[in-house]
């Protein structure tokens, strides 16, 4: 039992086995981390850090109490068929994750509102023009998802002198920030937001958002920038609205597909500029530091941090 016995963390996540496992030693050395598929008795297991876990992953794990999920978005996990419903999922809420999306976001506001994408195409055909631009504070930009780091975001851009204006699902108010909610509020928060950024988790009602009808909505000449989940936008869409000069221009970490085709139009468009999901990685220092006080607080009696709610999808 963890309350009371020891730990042994199952890991499955990706290829920095070393790195996690030396990360483990130092911020909770009387942990036993033990490695996909090589578990030895299942049995023993307790705990887990997962990452697109295989449905056989769970075979015999009867005595496993918690997940933690390695990244923010937990989609990975949920759409395992054979991931058991009753177990606490605890979501990745770490500080340089969090730093790594908001300096991912703000380097394409600061990139779109300056005009480099311009101003390098300029470069290229050696022409010189002073391109006009207008002050952050006369720039909206659009936050679609006001969780830990849609909120962390607000803050660096209002900071920044930038309008900020944010949108979620239910109501809830945020203080210094005119927040938009629901289906009936979605276009007028789309109609304000010259750059648009999407940080929205993966669920049924968020699939698809970003559609040749919503993008109507926003303003002419406005930018996209999905660094939440690839399903939010119908990329088909997208390229549409690109081609027709409806929309000045994207930047996309997250696909429909991962990993990205090749032979998607994405990779080549002249007003796409594309990373491989990499707006940002979970540092296992400070990850593993969050699980192991995660773990103790438990221990205390105090409840799991970040719970997911799989009936939202979050």
């Amino acid at each position: 039992m963890l309350e009371d016995g020891k730990a042994v963390m199952l890991l499955k996540t990706d290829a920095r086995d070393k790195i996690w496992i030396d990360a483990f030693a130092q911020a909770m050395p009387e942990l036993e981390v033990r490695l996909w598929p090589d578990m030895g008795d299942p049995s023993e297991i307790n705990c887990a850090l997962l990452w697109g876990p295989p449905p056989e992953l769970f075979d015999a794990l009867d005595n496993l109490e918690v997940i933690f999920s390695i990244g923010a978005g937990v989609d990975s996990l949920l759409t395992c068929p054979t991931l058991p419903t009753h177990l606490p999922i605890v979501r990745m809420v770490e500080p340089e994750l969090t730093a790594g999306m908001v300096e991912f976001c703000l380097f394409h506001v600061l990139r779109f509102h300056r005009l480099m994408p311009q101003l390098e195409t300029n470069r290229i055909a050696r022409h010189w023009e002073e391109l006009t631009q207008a002050p952050a504070s006369e720039i909206t930009v659009g936050v679609m998802g006001l969780g830990v780091l849609g909120m962390a975001l607000a803050r660096q851009l209002t900071a920044l002198r930038y309008q900020v204006i944010g949108y979620r699902r239910g109501p809830g108010e945020v203080d210094g920030l005119e927040v938009f909610h629901g289906e009936a509020q979605l276009e007028a928060f789309m109609r304000r937001s010259e750059i648009l950024v999407a940080l929205m988790p993966s669920t049924q009602e968020t699939r698809g958002l970003i559609n040749s009808r919503t993008l109507s909505w926003l303003p002419p000449t406005a930018y996209v920038i999905n660094a939440g989940r690839g399903d939010l936008v119908n990329e088909r869409d997208l390229v549409k609205a690109l081609d027709e000069g409806s929309l000045a221009g994207a930047a996309l970490d997250v696909f429909e597909t991962e990993p990205l085709p090749r032979d998607s139009v994405l990779w080549t468009h002249a007003k796409v500029y594309m990373t491989p999901h990499v707006a940002s990685i979970t540092h296992p220092p400070t990850a593993c530091r969050y699980i192991a006080e995660a773990i103790d607080d438990f221990r205390q009696g105090k409840p799991w941090p970040n719970l997911v709610e799989p009936g939202r999808g979050y």
